[in-house]
């Protein structure tokens, strides 16, 4: 078997667009999928992932580590988020094609599974919310879904410090929600890595008052030793890893000691190959490992296939909802009973896309909302479920 052709496809969902890949071979009918999607870079990671074509063609889609390796040492200036990105996608869409060829999901070829569903905390429930009342109904009414833990950024359009209201109104925020869902499942904070070491530090600190899973990100990027400063010094639980892209970039992580939940992206830290190195690492560390999962179906369904392979998976990120228009440009069976996301047992990733469906949503260009005072318009009006569920009783 032969790769014959990379192709790319780009979505607009509203707050991003998806990129996703397909990976065609010489037998007829088999081709695997992929997801790039590289929020605010979808048209350059595009370009990256057909750049790759020309060196994959006439390869085995079979050996899927020397691709990986070949990739990575062959990009000469290698590492970071583009190339990461296509790594990880042309990844994903190799080991779907061999779960095709098999006839077995992905998770057979890695190891078999250690869990049939793995328990899910939401992100985007908070969608349209502006005031600490209207996240704290909104926050009712996800976890009457059934999901076992809320995430939420509190910080509206704040950049490396927080003036006395700024502060004031996210600490009260975090109450409001605490309020209306203790006991009933855990508040995670999102920090979005906007903050400078003093200010992380008094929220951080504001935060032991609820009890929080963990804070996620709380500085502002590129500097680990500041993060495991930060964690020396507050009693909250740390979470870091969306902005990693390779298994170096962890170890330094692991070796500081600067976080206590560890949060690789499939899509963006080397695919499915390069996280089952990542997750072992981290497993010396006895640290659980949470994967970011917040953007499209097939990066959903590429960590579904570790989330029934790793013994260290913890929790999975999960969107409470999507753009109408998902069940139509992707194939997926997505279940959630009590909290719990399913594992899939069709043979590859188990998704797949449609290409005249994402034809009707081409790309449009989208700005960060972290620093616009637009954090919270992350669904359209008409956003819905994409997934069946079951509530608790």
């Amino acid at each position: 078997m032969k790769i014959t052709a990379i192709k790319t496809f780009i979505c607009n969902v509203y707050r991003t667009n998806w990129v996703f890949v397909k990976v065609f071979t010489d037998t007829p009918g088999l081709y695997g999928v992929g997801e790039a999607t590289l929020e605010y870079r979808e048209l350059t990671v595009a370009q990256a992932c057909q750049e790759l074509e020309r060196d994959l063609i006439g390869k085995d889609p079979a050996n899927i580590e020397a691709i990986w390796h070949d990739s990575f040492r062959d990009a000469y200036f290698r590492g970071g988020p583009v190339l990461m990105s296509a790594i990880s996608a042309i990844d994903m869409a190799l080991w779907d094609i061999q779960g095709k060829h098999f006839g077995v999901p992905v998770y057979r070829l890695i190891g078999g599974k250690v869990r049939d569903q793995v328990p899910c905390y939401a992100n985007g429930w908070f969608a349209g919310a502006k005031t600490p009342e209207q996240f704290a109904e909104k926050a009712k009414k996800a976890l009457k879904i059934g999901f076992q833990a809320l995430k939420w950024d509190p910080f509206g359009s704040a950049y490396r410090t927080l003036e006395a209201k700024q502060f004031r109104d996210a600490i009260k925020c975090v109450e409001k929600v605490y309020e209306a869902t203790r006991g009933k499942g855990d508040l995670i904070i999102e920090g979005h890595g906007r903050l400078d070491l003093p200010t992380a530090l008094r929220v951080a600190h504001a935060l032991e008052d609820f009890d929080i899973l963990w804070y996620e990100e709380p500085l502002i990027p590129d500097s680990l030793e500041a993060l495991a400063e930060l964690k020396k010094r507050v009693k909250v639980p740390i979470a870091c890893g969306e902005r990693l892209y390779n298994r170096w970039q962890f170890r330094s992580l692991l070796e500081l000691r600067a976080a206590d939940y560890i949060q690789p992206d499939v899509s963006h830290a080397g695919g499915i190959t390069e996280l089952k190195k990542i997750a072992a690492m981290v497993d010396t560390h006895y640290i659980p490992i949470c994967p970011h999962n917040p953007s499209g179906p097939v990066a959903n369904a590429a960590t579904l296939q570790l989330a029934a392979n790793l013994t260290n998976f913890y929790l999975l990120e999960t969107m409470s909802s999507d753009v109408p228009w998902r069940e139509d440009v992707c194939r997926e069976k997505v279940r959630i009973s009590d909290g719990l996301m399913q594992i899939p047992d069709a043979p590859g990733l188990g998704v797949d896309i449609c290409e005249k469906e994402i034809a009707k949503h081409p790309y449009k260009p989208t700005a960060l909302r972290h620093y616009r005072g637009t954090l919270v318009d992350i669904r359209p009006p008409d956003a819905k479920s994409y997934y069946d569920s079951g509530s608790k009783s």
